[in-house]
């Protein structure tokens, strides 16, 4: 029986582009790119750098600032952890704003318990954007670093970084941008004109899991402590031997996020979305939209509030017919209600009645209508029951 896959903002298909770049290194590549003694190391060498030249240009940044790590939970990590630990004691602050990925509001939890910072959460208002009058009452010259996810997971809400950024510069804050679901969503290009650090992960853009990024600004990087210890691989910000492979990968869909045909696709994307929720309005089904419904929205999201019902009980009615989700698959196995759904003012029951669909670059018409009526004829049953 086939399964519609609306689940694109957990993880995109692999892209088949991707894939063919990336077989002859699964066959061919076990050269070591830090064996330099040898020209098959040196080759190995070459291909990590030349992917890190392409992974860097889709935010604005340069090769020399790109950190592979295993995904973004790495690279947030990287980031807050190993800022902070270097830091002056004078800049014992950190905030993050209220709809931060979880493995961004843990490191800030941690450095509180731990490191001894004290941690703000920046509110947002009901439709996920960063309340920009709040975050500058909070600032001052204690604050090291304030971070801000470009496009929500959930709710896919794109922040204006450039205005947070324009906040965070008189006091000498550094701004960290979870960038993981940007490129499907928006124009990165310049991104490095705002954030000091900025996160990627490649199986959010049609690229393999197991691989990520971090962009650490060249003089911010002796300021870095990294969290794990080795060869000094990396300008000895993250030891361990890079998965050459897997940087063809994420630098093969890097360079597909970039092409001019990515404007168009997210217009379809956007439209065919809209599509879905139109169907299951004129179904006469109860819903509402969580968040911003408009221009500044990840085009494949639609996280929807069926008012009265329970979003665990429809994801099952329509098994195995749809793969969406309740919340962040981060969040997978927590019985607790989103907090992103809870941060821009819903009850825990509204909250319990959103399901998040994320449609992509594979997802047709046919699929955005079927979608919707296997959701209508669930809601139908359940209502029944």
């Amino acid at each position: 029986m086939k399964t519609i896959y609306a689940d694109y903002q957990a993880s995109t298909p692999i892209d088949p582009r991707v894939l063919e770049a990336m077989t002859d290194y699964w066959r061919n590549g076990h050269g070591n790119p830090h064996s330099i003694d040898h020209i098959v190391g040196w080759r190995a060498a070459q291909d990590v750098e030349k992917a890190s030249e392409i992974v860097a240009r889709v935010i604005g940044a340069d090769a020399d600032e790109i950190v592979f790590t295993s995904g973004a939970t790495e690279a947030n990590n990287l980031a807050l952890t190993g800022l902070a630990r270097r830091a002056s004691p004078d800049r014992n602050r950190i905030l993050v704003s209220a709809i931060e990925h979880k493995c961004v509001l843990e490191t800030a939890r941690m450095l509180s318990e731990r490191e001894g910072y004290i941690v703000g959460f920046i509110p947002v208002d009901h439709e996920g954007f960063v309340i920009l009058d709040a975050l500058e009452d909070m600032l001052d010259e204690t604050v090291l670093l304030a971070s801000v996810m470009a496009v929500n997971n959930e709710i896919g809400t794109i922040q204006d970084i450039a205005t947070v950024a324009a906040s965070l510069a008189p006091y000498g804050t550094l701004l960290h941008c979870d960038a993981t679901q940007a490129p499907c969503a928006m124009d990165t290009g310049e991104l490095t004109k705002h954030a000091d650090l900025i996160s990627l992960s490649a199986h959010k853009f049609y690229g393999p899991q197991g691989i990520g990024a971090l962009y650490v600004r060249r003089d911010l990087q002796s300021t870095l402590e990294p969290l794990m210890f080795g060869g000094g691989q990396q300008n000895g910000l993250r030891a361990g031997t890079i998965p050459v492979p897997l940087c063809v990968g994420m630098a093969a869909a890097a360079n597909i996020a970039m092409s001019p045909e990515q404007v168009i696709e997210r217009r379809r994307v956007a439209c065919l979305r809209n599509r879905f929720v139109s169907f299951l309005e004129d179904s006469g089904t109860c819903l509402e939209i969580n968040g911003h419904w408009g221009n500044r929205r990840h085009p494949g999201n639609a996280n929807i509030r069926f008012t009265g019902q329970n979003a665990a009980d429809i994801l099952a009615a329509v098994q195995p017919r749809i793969a969406a989700s309740v919340g962040a698959a981060c969040a997978s196995g927590i019985t607790e209600s989103s907090h992103v759904l809870r941060a821009i003012g819903l009850s825990t029951a509204a909250a319990d009645a959103s399901i998040r669909f994320s449609f992509g670059r594979f997802s047709t018409d046919e699929e955005a209508e079927e979608s919707a009526r296997f959701v209508t004829d669930a809601l139908f049953h359940l209502n029944a029951s």
